[in-house]
């Protein structure tokens, strides 16, 4: 045996002579092996060494604009060169020459080198040298492996071998050498020319340049810069400027809306408006071309966009929004062609996606015939990776440009639907409600840009249809026909299941929005609720506006469990009808035909079932459409044509109003509305201004009396321009200027206290501190937590009515108008602060102005120029007060209007928790947004826990089990098919005369691939007829029923998971309903009502329809990807060396993009709520935002907002297809890899095709399978986000307790003894005490009135009574029996209270009044008659007339007398009024003191009273300060007592 030195080493590993085992020149030129070793490897393996010495080098994060291109082009060339090479050592792999390890490890060092270079140019990138040409080493490097390239291709030249086209695969070795050059040359060139002059561009908003002095700490914030623009070709393609987004979300530091990048500057929301209006203006004039190219869209972001400072322009002209213009054609021409372009990619896209299934069949066909040459598949491989990558990239940016011109649309539309909003006129409006208007700009603005998304696929899925039905006509002939009727059938039936499903939807959501709405009054009244004890009352009105809503929604999931059900059943069906009528025509069927056509009828179902869900899409943007065109056809204020332009000869007139008529319908008679009687409209057209004359002088007060609803208020919005002139003359002078209004339900801002009297103007000290002294807020300012910073809660929540009423006189003191319009300020405040305003506010500071002041406080009458009498809609007599006077029977002259208590609540809340209420109101719930980060890492399995609990577990795990063996018998079905195969081949090889046994299996991939064309099949030739017609039955039967099985366990489960969906929705709701309405009042006191309906509300839609809808989804891909990997391991195990490394880039890769993605999710909803509560804010405020002229300040804000919600949008949409583009990479290379490998595979000749073509089928669509996963995951831990909110609410609130009393006599309290032990009660820990010992005792039938100034504790002594809040200490006892133990139903219903809110849910009047039914019509009509109401009543049409929302066709006024007959109903021994008649003028109070005086002549009352004259009616008075009780006894014994409280009040009132 001879000895294997290293000489034998060398010769055999070069394939020469073992007398010269290492030539250096052989044939004339310098030898393979010396080239090679030497000339190639050593080089390659110096390059890789040295280039690693770059890669520890620092980084610095800074530079982050993109590289210059020379760096680019380096990197570029580095990337082929590995590629070229990686190529090569596959052809020499196949080729298998005597050389061929000399060649392969050449090859691998040449591969390792430049992959180091890669990485080092990667790295360089990122630090200084980005400025230079780089480090000289690395040119050097690559000067090195010149030689061997020229060498080699020295060496093929000479070699006929290398040029002849008739060996492929030694050409292709000569072409990749060639090749070679290019790279090299590429890269020298890029080094010579760095192209580093544009250094100086950078994508910052404020960098002066990028240069790299600055220290390396300073990481460029990502809010600074600017998304897409002036990033190159390759950083588009692949999303390389999210890079410093996605690391900054994974490391968690994504929590404010500032920190995402601006937006491109085409998709700038001014822009994008500007351009839009352009059009629509275009438009309107009929079609001039819109603006020249030159001026749509503006300079670059300057720095004033970083300071907020960026002011929206396109207002110069003030674009009516108005006239009959088409949408539908604005919007074709704003963003038609850049659309339509689009399109051209997706046929493309569409076209490329057949060429992928029919370069497998071809692929499988060279693998089935031994004999077929290499080429063939190496040219079948090459396709694949060819086709599928550039599908991939097409079918990326065809998305993500599709998805920017929808979010310009959204910018347009939502801007455009504001704008209109701000000009509509008021009588225009009045046909709306509020919650459509909002909707207007959510839901439907939000459907129509979803027609961007559906309109391309209304014209290619027919197209595809078109292609499939074909290829199946090429298979079968005729006999398709069979099948395709069934689908034909099924079109309409799912067009029904569409439609059913679209009309159950809408129920849905009716029986929804008004729940909601029956949510948001109980929220509103809640503490009325809970003083009546009406919660189980209202519970059961939710619960049946609930059950009313899941039986639609029960109908609906029904109704998607048949969808998905007749979709999976479909194929099975189609196909053996096919092959019934295949056999019946008389033809035979073979393998081959039964394959291709199941693969061909899997591709007709996809654009079969879309399409009635496109048409849907379609057809709901364009009802959406309509809606939005209705809305902007809606008539403007037109206030030329309103106020008179004829100037008075004197020039000292203000105001001149002559003949005047005025309504509150629009000019067409009613509203077109279908439930007229319900809208202001219609309540209020029952009031008509006429006959109005009234002539005003410059710098008058002018005081407007009235009884209630008499149209003192409608005076007011006449002259602001809110009402329709029907005749008449109204002149304003220097109208422009605007109005100073403070309306008489004051508007409120979410904004702090500062905010809302600055009003978008400047701040100026001293005028300011004026107007706070003027406006008595000085002291409430102080009370508050941050002074003036204190945030307001949505409609100044956290202020009591007092504050409010305060703080909106004040905002319109500063504005500094000239015409003033107060709508009684002086109603919700106290006498002496009353008397401070009136003296401070309305005579001094705004002394020289016009004043208009409506008011019941007749005792400031006298202080005016001019009073006017107004009665039943028009002025009865105007002149001087003492004329006036007589006729309003003033009763004593000054009214002790103490604070209510709702002023008392909400100053004592905001002693209470400094800081709570606040911060409670900032920015859309902090608390929320910081309990939802909270989430992030495990949206723990607790919260799965409660869903499963929810569904219930046996039910889960039934869902779970079925959805198991749907997917097991799928699979087992794919394998059968392709056992089949096998047994053919192996049957069948002797009997086909002469046709390759391809025939049979070819097609048989086609199956599972997404869709696919065929190659021509030579199926004609048969085996003996009749064996093969009863195998064929054999293999059919078997197929026939494990398919069917399949479709059972399909139906199963898309019930069973129907019927989880419910159960959860149900339960879920239950025990959040019940939890809340038990909640203490002091959970309702410190949490914006916004968030608690967001529960009952989106929350809720969430867990009863998306949640469900997602889930389904999820698991449906997680089994699926589950059996594709059994199958495909199971088929060809070596394709886990290429799955394991992909697997850990795909989990590397979803990490990275699923902790930016979830937090730029929850930036779009945090960014969301803003624009719609500014919305609904601005429609609440609209008069005020109007008669002050600010118009023009709001849309600027709802810009900003929008702008700020489409940045987040805009990133979300761009980090999906960050993840999509490296997803479809994966997917390339998987199928690639197989192709490949098949290829290898062939040669050594060990490949069971039917199993390869199993395996090559499910690996195609595995992109589609991992795509879905990580989408479907993120969207459900985002939808559950919702249950966990929900569970938060139903787990973690403070109840009040539910405990009852069982001893308890029917009769208590039947004398109505009240006695008060040593009360000691404090809100909360640190707080001083609300009551302090307080110790009375209150005799049966007494009448007591209490006193006291704001905050001594009068409201508290009521909340005591009533246990809204619990004691500290002492006790309360009522005819002897400490009401703690009773139970607090119990307790409420003894008890009546006169609340000082009016408050009233919309209903009839008689649910109002008896909403438990338990009085007969005349008793109603007899209260409403003794509370001076039946006038009104009668005329709104009797008991049923509807009373509004929250009441609001009644004056504040009618609706607090509503409120006292709902008390004289109740037949309790114990009445407590709180401030019953604020707002009532003084000839119907004094009539109602005396109802109440002989309708509860037998009873205990308690008045909290604000007149002293009620005061002195009582049989004694209590006197409180400070939590206790001062003075108690009779008015009479404290009017003679000296230096008494009682008599300085009373002194002060003039007695």
């Amino acid at each position: 045996m001879r000895v294997f030195g290293p000489a034998e080493l060398v010769a055999g590993f070069c394939d020469s002579d073992e007398q010269n085992p290492f030539p250096v020149w052989q044939n004339g030129h310098i030898s393979p092996c010396f080239n090679q070793l030497v000339l190639g490897a050593l080089p390659h393996a110096g390059m890789a060494i040295f280039s690693a010495c770059y890669l520890g080098i620092a980084r610095r994060d800074l530079l982050q604009t993109s590289p210059p291109c020379g760096w680019t082009l380096r990197w570029v060339s580095a990337l082929l060169a590995v590629l070229l090479f990686a190529a090569d050592v596959v052809l020499v792999s196949l080729l298998q020459q005597a050389d061929l390890y000399l060649d392969v490890l050449a090859d691998s060092c040449a591969i390792l080198g430049w992959l180091v270079h890669l990485a080092a140019v990667t790295v360089l990138q990122r630090t200084a040298f980005i400025r230079t040409r780089g480090p000289p080493l690395l040119l050097l490097l690559v000067l090195l492996s010149v030689p061997n390239l020229v060498v080699t291709l020295m060496i093929y030249c000479d070699d006929l071998e290398y040029l002849n086209l008739a060996e492929p695969l030694q050409f292709a070795r000569f072409v990749l050498a060639s090749a070679r050059t290019l790279p090299v040359l590429v890269y020298l060139l890029a080094f010579t020319f760095p192209c580093i002059s544009d250094a100086g561009y950078s994508l910052y908003i404020n960098a002066e340049d990028g240069s790299p002095l600055l220290p390396e700490s300073i990481q460029p914030d990502t809010g600074e810069m600017v998304a897409e623009d002036g990033s190159g070709c390759f950083s588009r393609l692949f999303y390389r400027w999210l890079t410093p987004l996605l690391r900054r979300g994974q490391r968690g530091e994504l929590d404010r809306p500032a920190d995402v990048y601006h937006l491109p500057r085409k998709l700038r929301t001014t822009v994008v408006c500007r351009y839009f209006h352009q059009c629509w203006e275009s438009c309107r004039r009929g079609g001039v071309a819109v603006g020249n190219g030159g001026d749509q869209w503006p300079r670059p972001v300057g720095r004033n966009l970083m300071s907020g400072t960026w002011s929206s322009h396109y207002q110069e002209e003030p674009l009516e929004l108005e006239g009959d213009v088409g949408l539908l054609r604005v919007l074709h021409k704003a963003f038609g062609c850049r659309y339509y372009a689009l399109g051209v990619l997706k046929v493309m896209v569409n076209m490329l996606s057949f060429t992928g299934p029919l370069l497998l069949s071809s692929l499988v066909n060279f693998m089935e015939d031994e004999a077929a040459p290499v080429s063939q598949g190496v040219w079948c491989a090459l396709g694949l990776f060819a086709t599928t990558l550039l599908t991939s990239f097409l079918r990326n940016i065809f998305v993500f440009e599709v998805s920017k011109v929808a979010l310009s649309a959204r910018a347009a539309l939502v801007s455009a639907v504001y704008s209109k909003a701000l000009r509509v006129s008021g009588c225009s409006l009045a046909g709306t409600t509020l919650g459509e208007v909002v909707n207007l700009m959510s839901t439907d603005s939000d459907r129509v840009v979803n027609f961007f998304n559906s309109f391309h696929e209304l014209w290619s899925l027919p197209l595809r249809l078109a292609i499939t039905l074909y290829l199946l006509y090429l298979q079968v002939g005729v006999a398709f026909v069979g099948g395709l009727g069934v689908a034909l059938l099924l079109v309409p039936f799912n067009k029904f299941l569409a439609s059913r499903i679209l009309s159950n939807n809408q129920h849905m959501l009716r029986h929804k929005d008004s729940r909601v709405k029956l949510m948001t009054e109980i929220l509103f009244g809640i503490r009325v609720i809970k003083f009546y004890n009406w919660e189980p009352h209202f519970t059961q009105k939710v619960n049946d506006c609930r059950k009313q809503e899941l039986s639609h929604l029960k109908a609906l999931k029904y109704l998607d469990a048949m969808c998905v059900y007749t979709w999976a059943a479909l194929p099975v069906v189609i196909s053996i009808l096919t092959f019934v009528t295949y056999v019946l025509l008389g033809h035979q069927l073979t393998a081959a035909k039964v394959f291709t056509t199941l693969a061909l009828v899997g591709m007709l179902i996809t654009p079969l079932n879309a399409f009635p869900w496109v048409l849907n899409g379609i057809l709901e943007a364009k009802v959406s459409l309509d809606r939005i065109q209705r809305f902007f056809k809606l008539t403007n204020q037109d206030l030329q044509a309103y106020y008179a332009l004829v100037t008075p000869e004197d020039s000292q007139t203000s105001i001149l109003l002559s003949q005047g008529t005025f309504s509150w319908q629009g000019p067409d008679g009613l509203n077109q509305n279908k439930e007229g009687e319900t809208d202001p409209g219609a309540a209020k057209g029952s009031l008509l201004l006429h006959g109005l004359t009234l002539h005003i002088t410059k710098g008058s007060l002018v005081v407007v009396v009235g009884k209630v609803g008499c149209g003192k208020s409608s005076l007011l919005a006449a002259l602001t321009g809110e009402l329709n002139r029907l005749s008449g003359v109204l002149y304003i002078a220097d109208r422009e200027a605007g109005f100073g209004l403070a309306s008489q339900e004051p508007w409120i801002q979410h904004a702090s206290v500062r905010d809302n009297i600055l009003f978008g103007k400047d701040y100026d000290p001293t005028f300011y501190q004026e107007v706070i002294e003027a406006c008595a807020l000085s002291d409430d300012l102080n009370v508050l937590p941050k002074g003036d910073r204190t945030e307001v809660g949505e409609n100044g929540v956290t202020l009591s009515g007092g504050q409010k009423a305060r703080v909106a006189l004040a905002r319109a003191v500063y504005m500094d108008k000239d015409i003033y319009l107060l709508d009684d300020p002086l109603a919700a405040v106290d006498a002496d602060v009353a008397e401070h305003l009136m003296k401070k506010c309305v005579m001094e500071l705004l002394g020289g102005k016009t004043r208009i002041l409506c008011t019941h406080r007749v005792e400031f009458v006298h202080k005016a120029d001019v009073v006017v009498l107004m009665d039943n809609g028009t002025i009865i007599k105007t002149g001087t007060p003492a004329e006036i006077l007589p006729l309003v029977e003033a009763v004593p002259k000054k009214r002790k209007n103490d604070q209510n208590m709702k002023e008392k609540d909400g100053v004592e809340q905001e002693e209470e928790e400094p800081g709570s209420s606040s911060d409670l109101c900032v920015d859309k719930d902090p608390d929320l947004s910081g309990a939802e980060q909270k989430q992030v890492g495990g949206l723990a399995w607790r919260v799965y826990r409660t869903y499963w609990v929810a569904v219930g577990g046996a039910l889960t795990s039934a869902i779970l089990m079925s959805l198991l063996l749907m997917q097991a018998s799928k699979n087992v079905s794919d394998w059968w098919l392709s056992h089949w195969i096998s047994e053919l081949k192996n049957n069948g090889s002797t009997g086909t005369n002469g046709s390759s046994p391809g025939a049979f299996s070819s097609p048989h991939l086609l199956l599972f691939s997404p869709g696919g064309l065929m190659s021509p099949l030579s199926s004609l030739q048969t085996l003996s007829p009749i064996n093969m017609s009863s195998d064929v039955k054999f293999y059919l039967t078997v197929y026939v029923s494990i398919a069917a099985a399949n479709t059972v366990f399909t139906a199963l489960r898309a019930f069973l998971f129907a019927y989880g969906a419910i159960c959860a929705a149900t339960a879920i709701h239950n025990r959040l309903l019940d939890r809340v309405l038990k909640a203490t009042v002091s959970f309702f006191d410190t949490t914006p009502m916004g968030r608690i309906l967001n529960r009952f509300s989106s929350d809720l839609y969430t867990v009863d329809d998306s949640l469900p809808f997602i889930l389904n989804i999820l698991l449906a891909n997680l089994f699926s990807l589950l059996g594709m990997l059994v199958v495909i391991s199971y088929g060809l195990p070596w394709v886990l060396v290429l799955l394991l490394p992909l697997a850990l880039v795909y989990h590397h890769t979803q990490r990275f993009y699923r902790h930016t993605s979830r937090e730029l999710k929850r930036l779009c909803s945090i960014t969301l709520s803003p624009v719609y509560s500014h919305f609904s804010e601005t429609l609440t405020g609209l008069g005020t935002i109007r008669a002050s002229g600010s118009s023009a300040r709001f849309e600027e804000e709802i810009a900003r907002r929008l702008e700020q919600n489409q940045r987040c949008l805009f990133l979300s949409n761009a980090a999906m297809q960050w993840l999509d583009i490296r997803l479809q990479l994966i997917g390339v290379a998987v199928v690639t890899g197989l192709g490949v490998l098949a290829v290898v595979q062939h040669q050594y000749n060990s490949v069971d095709p039917g199993l390869v073509g199993l395996a090559l089928s499910y690996a195609l669509s595995i992109t589609i399978q991992l795509c879905g996963l990580i989408f479907s995951f993120t969207q459900t831990e985002m939808q559950l986000v919702s249950v966990e909110r929900t569970e938060e609410y139903s787990t973690g609130l403070p109840t009040e307790p539910q405990n009852q009393n069982t001893q308890l006599p029917a009769a208590w309290p039947d004398q109505g003894c009240l006695e008060l032990r040593g009360v000691v009660l404090c809100y909360r820990d640190g707080l001083p005490n609300a009551l302090d010992g307080v110790s009375l005792v209150v005799r049966p039938g007494e009448k007591v009135g209490i006193v006291g100034r704001t905050g001594s504790g009068k409201s508290t002594l009521f909340l005591a009574l009533f246990r809204m809040v619990e004691l500290n200490q002492g006790q309360i006892l009522l005819d002897g029996l400490d009401i703690s133990t009773v139970g607090l139903a119990q307790l409420r219903s003894r008890l009546a209270i006169i609340p000082q809110d009016p408050f009233l849910f919309s209903g009839t009047i008689r649910e109002n009044l008896d909403p438990r039914g338990r009085h007969s019509d005349q008793q109603l009509l007899d209260v409403v008659d003794q509370c001076h109401l039946s006038s009104v009543v009668n005329r709104k049409g009797g008991l049923d007339a509807e009373v509004g929302e929250r009441g609001k066709s009644f004056s504040v006024g009618q609706r607090q007398l509503l409120c006292l007959a709902r008390a004289l109903l109740t037949e309790a021994k114990v009445l407590c009024i709180d401030e019953a008649t604020a707002s009532v003028d003084q000839k119907t109070d004094k009539l109602l003191q005396q109802t109440i005086r002989e309708k509860f002549q037998n009873q205990t009352v308690l008045t909290i009273a604000h007149r002293i004259n009620t005061v002195m009616d009582c049989d004694r008075v209590m006197v409180m300060h400070a939590g206790k009780v001062v003075e108690f006894d009779t008015p009479t014994a404290l009017c003679q007592t000296d230096h008494s409280i009682f008599q300085r009040l009373v002194g002060g009132g003039g007695e």
